[in-house]
């Protein structure tokens, strides 16, 4: 699979510099985090399930999620294990993105994979909710178990998401006995998420569509200590991704749009700019950008609309792939003018983001010299139908 394949081959040519490449089930992990991107959740349960993967892959979705925690009741769990055993015998390997499944508790993990026997394959690993260190440790020790029976690769994504987590006088306890397990099984982890929502809960707190989650102090606080921890630009560093997004329908606004007009008037792309706004979009794209700004990569989604914007906003421009690689081309240090002519480039303190950068581009590409956001959102949002699937 690529990212941006489902966009017209002719039209792919004019927007990149650098095309994206192929990665897979199989590519190394450090690659398949950051080819994440905009994880796509589906509740378990939904009738229409193999049908909406394979659809919504079509549509450019490369990593989903189905989930048998907080997006059903529990009344309904044993009725979405069934569901999801059936609908996922029902998907063409070759049809699907990456695959991982939302548990509630770890020995859900080995009762789906035997149920799902040979088609387990079709999966990359699993979600592991309200993640702390003893709980967490009963959840690696069985999958790992669950690979060993299934002769799969899984891996996992554990979710920061508890109170003990977010409370003052826990945080820091609690984060450095999740760092010490979870470089004890650093092979089998591919990324560290954030459940912005539950976090939220934990005060009563829901973030207004017009604010990001950084203007939620008490959750932005734990994402920066979460980065500080898991997101260390050396090798005990994990990809730690971006909290969920909520809205995909604009309300009443208070406030002014956050997408300024100029950007889509030079681009005769008025309309794409109202369309983003209708879908309530424009706060997405604001906390997406707040996102890469503070270490994040990727973002949780739930609903189709929200992956194109994440994914344009995820290409590396021509002028920071410019920064990148005169950074990495030069050895011992030093300080030059940007091939651009309006910033200084540092070989040693920039070398580190220059090396994240460049693995992003790897997989989401390099826009062309005269292309910026706009073009890619036009070319990602545009097409996108507006019909929910769902968390």
């Amino acid at each position: 699979m690529r990212h941006f394949d489902h966009i017209d081959a002719a039209r792919r040519a004019e927007l990149f510099h650098r095309q994206p490449r192929e990665f897979g089930r199989e590519s190394d992990p450090d690659v398949l985090a950051v080819a994440l991107g905009a994880t796509l959740y589906s509740p378990a349960t939904r009738e229409t399930l193999a049908d909406d993967v394979v659809g919504r892959a079509v549509r450019g979705v490369r990593s989903m999620v189905l989930c048998l925690e907080d997006a059903i009741s529990d009344e309904d769990v044993a009725r979405a294990e069934d569901n999801l055993v059936a609908q996922l015998r029902r998907i063409d390997p070759a049809r699907a993105p990456l695959l991982f499944v939302r548990v509630r508790e770890p020995d859900q993990i080995t009762r789906l994979v035997r149920r799902l026997g040979p088609v387990t394959a079709l999966l990359s690993g699993f979600v592991l909710p309200k993640f702390e260190a003893v709980g967490g440790k009963r959840y690696l020790d069985v999958l790992a178990e669950a690979a060993e029976l299934s002769g799969v690769r899984l891996l996992g994504m554990p979710v920061i998401e508890t109170r003990d987590a977010l409370h003052r006088e826990s945080r820091r306890t609690v984060l450095h006995e999740i760092a010490v397990l979870l470089a004890q099984h650093r092979e089998k982890i591919l990324a560290v998420r954030l459940g912005g929502t539950d976090l939220c809960a934990a005060y009563g707190l829901r973030r207004p569509r017009e604010l990001t989650i950084y203007d939620i102090k008490l959750v932005a606080g734990l994402i920066s200590d979460v980065v500080n921890v898991f997101g260390r630009a050396d090798e005990t560093g994990h990809v730690v991704t971006g909290p969920v997004w909520e809205y995909f329908s604009a309300g009443e606004r208070m406030f002014k749009p956050q997408l300024r007009s100029s950007p889509f008037d030079e681009q005769d792309a008025a309309a794409l700019r109202r369309r983003l706004l209708t879908a309530d979009l424009d706060g997405l794209i604001r906390e997406v950008t707040l996102d890469k700004a503070n270490g994040l990569t990727g973002k949780t989604v739930i609903h189709p609309s929200h992956v194109g914007a994440v994914h344009a906003l995820s290409v590396v421009t021509h002028e920071e792939y410019s920064d990148a690689t005169d950074i990495l081309g030069v050895a011992g240090g030093g300080a030059m003018a940007s091939s651009y002519a309006n910033k200084m480039n540092e070989a040693k303190p920039h070398r580190a983001w220059a090396e994240r950068l460049l693995r992003r581009a790897e997989v989401f590409g390099v826009a062309a010299p005269d292309v910026g956001f706009v073009d890619l959102l036009e070319a990602t949002v545009g097409a996108e139908t507006m019909n929910p699937v769902g968390r």
